[in-house]
């Protein structure tokens, strides 16, 4: 007659066995060091998670903006555009209320800052106005 440990493979050996029993001991502690409401919450954070990460993936928009947002020149684009908020944000927390009125804002307009700025933004509106109208005479 064969004893249980003769039938085991020979790939399980006592270290695989020790494994098992601290991942089993690791699970035990966890139920036991976990509330039902912790559990409720884990559970309904984890199903969440899951259908906005769904929503996501099928969300062909957000799925090409993603793989755009992965090319060199727009992650570069990015951190530009974070440290210019950065930038900003300092800048306008130090310095003092604008007095407002046309001569202010003419001082304003003449900065080259100013310029590269509204050029920027009247690039980007060139662009999309050019890709939405694409896009509706394709059909979409």
């Amino acid at each position: 007659m064969t004893t249980q440990t003769d039938t085991l493979p020979d790939a399980m050996d006592s270290s695989d066995l020790d494994g098992l029993t601290e991942l089993a001991t690791l699970v035990a502690a966890a139920q036991d060091a976990l509330t039902d409401d912790m559990v409720t919450r884990l559970a309904s954070a984890f199903s969440e998670g899951l259908t906005l990460l769904d929503r996501l993936t099928r969300n062909d928009g957000v799925v090409y903006l993603l793989r755009e947002l992965d090319r060199p020149e727009n992650q570069r684009f990015m951190i530009s555009l974070a440290n210019a908020f950065t930038a900003a944000s300092q800048e306008i927390s130090t310095a003092p209320p604008a007095k407002g009125g046309v001569i202010g804002l003419c001082q304003l307009g003449c900065n080259s800052g100013t310029q590269e700025g509204l050029r920027l933004v009247s690039l980007i509106g060139e662009h999309l106005s050019e890709s939405m109208r694409e896009m509706h005479r394709r059909g979409g």
